[in-house]
């Protein structure tokens, strides 16, 4: 069965709960599946590696976990309209897999949450393409055929999904946010099942 790489860097939880509902997305496609993957965190000065496997959530990513995917989903907080460094910070070690076109022909998509509904989530999500397009990947959004793409009062843009933790810092998406996250998981899925 075909896996789509679900990779994200979480802090408060936010991304990882997005990062489930498009997994969910991926496996309401027949004969799709998606693989959770995370990064670990990064710091200016390392003073103890991280564990090769983290104690809760998803493992951490493998350069194999690119060359095995059918597709991708990647997903971060935004950091002043970026991506966080831990997942800037794995994408920069991926030359080989550039040289290589191990992405090259794969759908790919992105995901984001910021605390405020203005705090960058469409930067973020445009920045995140850029590295993708750069290592040939097909890119796909949300298409307004998705009806709450229309109406959403939160998270969720063409660009991506996403999601608006606000002050409180909930990490748990609205039932709009899940539902265009999952559209977005579905999208990928569905595209990789035809290009394969």
């Amino acid at each position: 069965m075909p896996d789509i790489l679900v990779l994200y860097y979480s802090r408060n939880g936010s991304v990882a709960q997005l990062a489930r509902q498009v997994a969910r997305g991926v496996g309401e496609v027949p004969g799709m599946a998606a693989r959770l993957r995370t990064v670990p965190p990064v710091a200016p000065v390392t003073r103890v590696a991280a564990p090769p496997v983290p104690e809760e959530g998803a493992p951490y990513v493998e350069h194999a976990d690119l060359a095995e995917c059918a597709g991708l989903l990647l997903g971060s907080p935004t950091r002043f309209g970026n991506m966080a460094a831990p997942l800037k910070h794995f994408i920069d070690d991926l030359g080989a897999e550039w040289a290589s076109g191990t992405l090259v022909g794969k759908p790919a998509a992105v995901f984001t949450s910021t605390a405020t509904l203005h705090g960058g989530q469409e930067a973020t999500l445009l920045t995140m393409l850029v590295p993708l397009l750069h290592h040939g990947c097909v890119i796909a959004g949300i298409p307004y055929t998705e009806p709450l793409l229309s109406s959403t009062r939160s998270g969720g843009t063409p660009y991506g999904a996403s999601h608006v933790a606000g002050q409180a810092d909930d990490p748990v998406p609205s039932d709009e946010e899940a539902t265009l996250a999952r559209a977005l998981g579905r999208r990928i899925a569905t595209l990789a099942a035809k290009l394969a």
